[in-house]
């Protein structure tokens, strides 16, 4: 629906920029194949009222005010003009919707380049490509390559999980989605429905922030976790999208990187190293285990369930017996 919907906009677009004179709304609904199809009456219009000759043209110019509509708040200047026999038509003059000339100096166009070099999937990395190829024919400097390489590091961000491309789509067409997701402490995924704001990769993992209808709340989703496929859904949102997403901050104020007070686990030697990069003490204890403190915060429990036999709750109490708790239903089932 989102494709079909672009496709007309644009298509809508090209009729009022590419003509010289304005056009009726008749003309552009014989124009326009979209169209042509919202304002055929059904065959079977005897059965179906709505889809007479007269609700097919109720369709089809609540569909082109629509259309009309979403095109100006992209930033398309359309002029409605009324000629001598009193027809309204409209039209996109090119004069009033040219860009202003694009000017990047050689750092800007390194940083492009190297924004562009990030992205090793496939679909984005052709979309980047192209945009850098459009932006050196509006006038990137002479003798700048935006892909030749500016330091001995290069960074990446890998996609590997199947849910990325369809939740990008989604978050950019403010679609809702329902997909399957496999908590911590869960041994079985549970249906989620959920309306995506905004995608984030932080330290090696990507995550999810939107609006759980289930949960009526904000909620953060590990990609990793989501299993199956990602289905859309044709119902618009029904909270509100906040200016701000702040995916890393909630992730890791959950992942026990914004906390106040401490924990003392123990773990197996040689297992366990992101606990180990976090820990602010570390003491051997023999027999094949140290005694670690590490920052305890929100959601602290949920990772260390993650390391399994591996890890020993020591301290604080409550924080043993949430670990526990949720082992206990990983066991259950």
């Amino acid at each position: 629906m989102a494709i079909a919907k672009a496709e007309r906009l644009m298509n809508l677009a090209l009729c009022l920029l590419g003509t010289r004179r304005p056009l009726s709304k008749r003309e552009l609904r014989d124009s326009i194949e979209a169209y042509v199809e919202a304002a055929r009456p059904d065959r079977g219009a005897a059965a179906r009222p709505d889809r007479s000759a007269a609700g097919a043209d109720d369709s089809f110019n609540r569909m082109f005010e629509r259309d009309k509509d979403d095109l100006r708040e992209l930033g398309l200047v359309i002029e409605t003009v009324e000629n001598l026999d009193g027809e309204v038509g409209y039209l996109a003059r090119r004069d009033s919707n040219r860009l202003p000339p694009i000017t990047l100096d050689a750092e800007e166009a390194a940083a492009l380049g190297l924004a562009a070099k990030v992205w090793q999937q496939a679909r984005l990395a052709g979309a980047a490509s192209g945009a850098l190829q459009k932006l050196r024919a509006a006038g990137l400097p002479e003798g700048v390559d935006p892909y030749e390489a500016h330091g001995a590091l290069e960074p990446r961000i890998p996609v590997h999980e199947a849910a990325f491309e369809p939740l990008m789509l989604a978050c950019r067409d403010r679609r809702p989605v329902v997909f399957d997701y496999r908590k911590a402490s869960a041994a079985h995924p549970e249906p989620r429905h959920v309306e995506p704001w905004a995608l984030e990769c932080w330290r090696g993992h990507w995550y999810l922030a939107g609006f759980d209808r289930d949960r009526g709340a904000e909620r953060v989703f590990r990609l990793s976790r989501i299993t199956g496929r990602v289905r859309s859904r044709g119902t618009g949102f029904t909270a509100p999208v906040p200016d701000v997403v702040t995916v890393r901050e909630t992730v890791a104020g959950w992942a026990g990187e914004i906390a106040d007070r401490s924990a003392r686990i123990r773990l197996r030697s040689g297992s366990g190293y992101p606990l180990r990069a976090k820990a602010t003490t570390v003491r051997e204890l023999g027999d094949g285990w140290d005694e670690l403190e590490i920052p305890y915060g929100h959601g602290l429990d949920a990772w260390l369930v993650e390391f399994g036999p591996d890890v020993v709750v020591l301290e604080p109490a409550e924080l043993r017996a949430d670990v526990l708790d949720r082992l206990r239903a990983v066991a259950k089932g």
